[in-house]
């Protein structure tokens, strides 16, 4: 058994990228850069969007869920594809399908084109962030240089989002329509210097490369149904909520009794079995749960009680970009002393305490009363982000990398869907009219769900403390 990598400290020598490496991994950053400002951006320029093209709320509503839908429910179909049929290749491909729906959601006139145009946006994404994250699990050796690469990606990623704010509020003021074609000139740039320095990936040379198709419906018509019956739960009836996710659940079943026959499964279930791996997947999930849960209150707080503007709730929101900053800086050292299992585990005591630090909101808080926790959220998001990446890729066969990275990917977006809709669900329930001290409450409230999930993550975390030797590489898992 060989021992796993991501409990011990990487050695230093070794680590330093080739020219050819920094441009692979600066375009692999720029496709993930570019997924977290879309997102971004479309989330500040939606009242715009309404106004102008007249939506209702539940169509406006729509806008997201398209994309959540494509995004969340295609992530691990698009993995597999990445490992059956070449990383590069689907990389490329899916870059120019963002590129060109991105451009017609500009282009919209109606509110059924823009949804239309997003979750055809969501699957290109789908294929082509876990082909890019592949692309680096494959290149760069395991160890030292996968971790700082993972680590460098990881911040880039966490930057994007939080630059998006910025960004999305500054073209919102010109045209909506710009939070669209923005993204197409980055997709350009990024496709053509793909082109020229992504290497490409063979195809893997055997009979196991056929596409399990049953396996493919059932598990992406399962995680679209979860995702659709959590991100719709606090908009839909409980009934219709039940059986959506009940329709959810049966299905996954249905997959399950399907990759335990299939000759070619689309996931080897031994994949699993490997605690590592679990343990990264639920943390992640409950990891994106908290983030995105807490983002959306604080938002919420800025906009409906304290009545800011736009453009003064992104700049608020930018002091979360100091991940981008730490993630490649100050985590690779952090791990290199204590390994990435007890990084993980202090970023998630950190993101509890930030967040718990916001227990005693006030109607009248002043900026300087919310940074610790801003800044605290940020640099808990650099500690545990990219360490959960490598431990949920490491140890992985090469052939496996892209479920590997779409199942991480698949948990985050779960996550954040399933954070999102408890938190709107509580902040309505705890909120008995739209006065001011009602919103308080229900913010209050509602600010227990991240708390508790990132609570909830550590203690699944936790176990992988004990695990001092290694373990068992995930190939090794029947």
């Amino acid at each position: 058994m060989s021992q796993n990598l991501a409990s011990r400290p990487p050695e230093s020598p070794g680590t330093s990228f080739t020219g050819r490496e920094w441009g692979t991994l600066l375009v692999l950053c720029g496709a993930i850069f570019l997924e977290g400002i879309d997102v971004a951006m479309l989330n500040i320029a939606l009242p715009s969007i309404r106004a102008d093209l007249g939506l209702s709320t539940g169509s406006l509503q729509w806008v997201m869920s398209a994309y959540v839908l494509g995004y969340g429910g295609f992530m691990l179909l698009g993995g597999r594809a990445a490992d059956l049929f070449g990383r590069r290749q689907m990389f490329v491909l899916w870059l120019s399908v963002f590129l060109l729906f991105s451009g017609l959601g500009g282009l919209a006139t109606e509110g059924w084109m823009l949804i239309a145009a997003r979750f055809v946006t969501g699957v290109a994404a789908a294929f082509m962030t876990p082909a890019g994250l592949s692309v680096i699990t494959t290149g760069f050796a395991e160890g030292p240089r996968r971790n700082k690469a993972l680590l460098f990606y990881s911040g880039t990623a966490a930057g994007g989002f939080s630059v998006g704010l910025v960004v999305g509020g500054l073209l919102t003021s010109v045209g909506w329509r710009w939070v669209f074609f923005a993204p197409v000139v980055l997709s350009a740039v990024i496709l053509l210097a793909a082109l020229a320095v992504v290497p490409e990936s063979p195809r893997p040379e055997r009979p196991e490369r056929r596409v399990d198709v049953a396996g493919g419906v059932a598990i992406t018509t399962a995680i679209v149904l979860l995702v659709l019956g959590v991100e719709r739960a606090t908009h839909a009836g409980f009934a219709w909520t039940a059986l959506t996710v009940g329709a959810g659940l049966v299905l996954l079943a249905v997959f399950v009794a399907v990759e335990r026959r299939a000759a070619a499964p689309l996931i080897r279930l031994g994949l699993l079995r490997c605690g590592p791996l679990v343990r990264a997947n639920l943390s992640g999930l409950l990891f994106a749960a908290g983030f995105f849960g807490f983002q959306f209150l604080v938002v919420l707080y800025l906009r409906e009680l304290r009545d800011w503007s736009t453009l003064q709730t992104s700049f608020a929101m930018l002091v979360l970009g100091v991940d981008a900053v730490l993630s490649p800086v100050l985590t690779p050292r952090l791990v290199g002393r204590f390994g990435n299992q007890r990084v993980i585990f202090g970023g998630l005591l950190l993101a509890a305490s930030a967040y718990a630090l916001f227990l005693p909101l006030g109607a009248d808080w002043t900026y300087a009363m919310m940074l610790p926790s801003l800044i605290a959220v940020g640099v808990a998001f650099s500690l545990a982000y990219g360490p959960l990446t490598i431990v949920a890729t490491e140890g992985v066969a090469e052939d496996e990398q892209g479920v590997a990275g779409a199942l991480l990917y698949t948990s985050f977006q779960f996550g954040a869907a399933l954070g999102l809709s408890t938190v709107t669900a509580v902040n309505v329930a705890a909120t008995a009219s739209g006065s001011p001290p009602d919103l308080l409450d229900g913010y209050r409230a509602a600010l227990w769900v991240p708390v508790a999930a990132v609570l909830l993550a550590a203690l699944i975390s936790a176990f992988g403390l004990r695990t001092t030797k290694g373990n068992v590489p995930v190939a090794a898992v029947a």
